[in-house]
């Protein structure tokens, strides 16, 4: 098996057991049977389970970055499009976190050691809002001054919504169809969408 499919191999039966069990519940020999590999084979990948458990959030982040690029580069307009960014991100993030039932409370217990890992996704993401909005700039859909500090600040909110409405507590008792009317009034509103 080629060095990047053990690797794969590692931070998949990783991401399983972190999910079942828990973090703090699984050990790197836990690892090493479950993926049918030694644990020296565990440690010349990882040092630590830490590492590994980076290594996982790191994974599902660059799933997430693939569904926001695939979104990014359809045939929509701009407003279309970031709306369905969005959308996508947040659902895509509620998914996972909620998937991977023990991972859900690591998460939640310990936000900083996640945004360590965040860092490579949030320039990933804050760069993606900057190519729609200026797309939308540019056809002229959005009015905005500046494409940088815009898509920076939507980074942010979103970031800031996330526990929120992965708990569901953003409006639960809304329909999706109202919901994402709100939502696109408040956002598409701050880009001064032209008519």
């Amino acid at each position: 098996m080629p060095t990047s499919k053990t690797r794969n191999l590692l931070v998949d039966v990783a991401r399983r057991l972190f999910a079942r069990d828990g973090v703090e519940n699984t050990t790197m020999n836990d690892i090493a049977v479950a993926s049918k590999k030694g644990r020296r084979t565990v440690y010349t990948y990882f040092k630590s389970k830490e590492e590994l458990y980076m290594a996982v959030v790191e994974s599902e982040l660059e799933m997430l970055a693939v569904a926001m690029r695939k979104v990014a580069s359809k045939n929509l307009s701009p407003d279309e499009k970031i709306m369905e960014i969005i959308y996508t991100r947040l659902d895509s993030i509620k998914e996972v976190v909620t998937r991977n039932g023990s991972l859900k409370a690591d998460f939640f217990r310990d936000v900083l050691r996640v945004e360590k890992v965040r860092r490579n996704f949030d320039i990933t993401e804050v760069k993606l809002y900057r190519e729609v909005l200026q797309e939308g700039v540019d056809k002229g859909v959005f009015d905005i001054d500046s494409v940088y500090l815009t898509a920076d600040l939507l980074h942010y909110c979103l970031k800031g919504i996330e526990v929120p409405y992965i708990r569901g507590k953003i409006a639960p008792s809304l329909t999706g169809e109202i919901r994402t009317e709100y939502v696109t009034k408040l956002v598409l509103g701050a880009f001064h969408r032209k008519k």
